[in-house]
This record gives structure tokens, C-alpha cells and sequence, in this order.
């Protein structure tokens, strides 16, 4: 299995923003990353008068929308798949996935919070929270980051997430 570490926090935390560096710094340093995003309101990806709309229309539970240089898949989820489901089902070639979105589950996660917000916390290291990323000292019995530490929190992912400081060599 791929390893997984879930970014969670409050709406406009800077998750996303905290993704994006991660994926950058990661990949500079070799590693293959997937991600999976968690959208609990539902999304629609294929439009009206579509071809690949119509196959879905016409009863297709799944379709796949394939150019030279993406592919998609469109299926029908007969539930809530969680993480780990998803990324063996669509994952491939991939050293890590980051997961966005899942603020309920038992897979290692770093926390992202602002001191503006005000918020009560997520998660516990009891929730498998390995670590804070924050814009301000905190204390929550895990490692704590700054939110613009992305080197950092790459170093802590190698060396809890992927146990290794280097891509694997094909």
C-alpha cells in the first residue's frame, strides 16, 4: 500500500496552500506524489450535452474520458469510500498520497491551524495526529511546524510517512 498522511483543519486554514508546497518540495526531492481531495458536498465534473455525459445518461456506471495527455474516471460511489479505499482503487506510481479533506480517519495526520480563527482543534494524538502545522507556537503533544516550514514538514513526512529520506530507485 502507498503511504497516505491526511491534511486536515478548518475551512480556509491553508490546507490547499500547505498541499501545494508539499507537492512541489517533495517532488523536487524525487518523490511521486498523488493526492485524493474530499469533497462531502459532491462535485460535477462532466457537463450537460457531453458526450461522456451522455454514456453516463444513458446508464454508464463508469466512464473514462482519455486525451494524449490526461485521463479522467467518472463512476457512480455506492458510498463514502475512504482513503485508503480510493487510493488503492486509482492511485498508481505514486511514493505518497496527501489527503485532503478527511477530517475523520485513522491514517497519520498533521493538523493545519491558525490562531486567527480561533477554532477548537480537530484532532488529538489519540486521532493518530502526528503533527501541527500552525502560525503560532502551540502545544499538543506532537511536533509542532510552522505553517511556511515546508522543508521541514517534508523532512517529518520522509522520515515518518515514507521512512526513508530518498525516492525508491524503479
Amino acid at each position: 500500500m502507498i503511504p497516505i498522511v491526511s491534511i486536515v483543519g478548518r475551512s480556509n486554514s491553508g490546507k490547499t496552500t500547505l498541499i501545494e508546497g508539499l507537492i512541489a518540495e517533495l517532488i523536487r526531492r524525487g518523490h511521486r506524489v498523488g493526492t485524493i481531495k474530499h469533497n462531502r458536498h459532491g462535485f460535477e465534473i462532466d457537463h450537460e450535452g457531453k458526450d461522456s455525459w451522455r454514456h453516463r445518461k444513458a446508464g454508464a456506471v463508469v466512464t473514462v474520458i482519455a486525451s494524449p495527455v490526461q485521463v479522467a474516471v467518472i463512476e457512480d460511489a455506492e458510498r463514502d469510500y475512504g482513503i485508503a479505499e480510493l487510493a488503492d482503487r486509482y492511485i498508481r506510481n505514486a511514493d505518497v498520497v496527501i489527503s485532503e479533506g478527511f477530517k475523520k480517519n485513522d491514517l497519520p495526520k498533521i493538523e493545519v491551524w491558525r490562531s486567527a480563527e480561533r477554532h477548537e482543534f480537530l484532532c488529538e494524538p489519540a486521532d493518530n495526529l502526528i503533527a501541527i502545522a500552525s502560525d503560532v507556537p502551540v502545544e499538543r503533544g506532537v511536533p509542532r511546524f510552522d505553517l511556511n516550514d515546508i522543508g521541514g514538514i517534508a523532512d517529518f513526512i520522509e522520515k515518518n510517512i515514507l521512512k526513508r529520506a530518498t525516492p525508491k530507485k524503479g
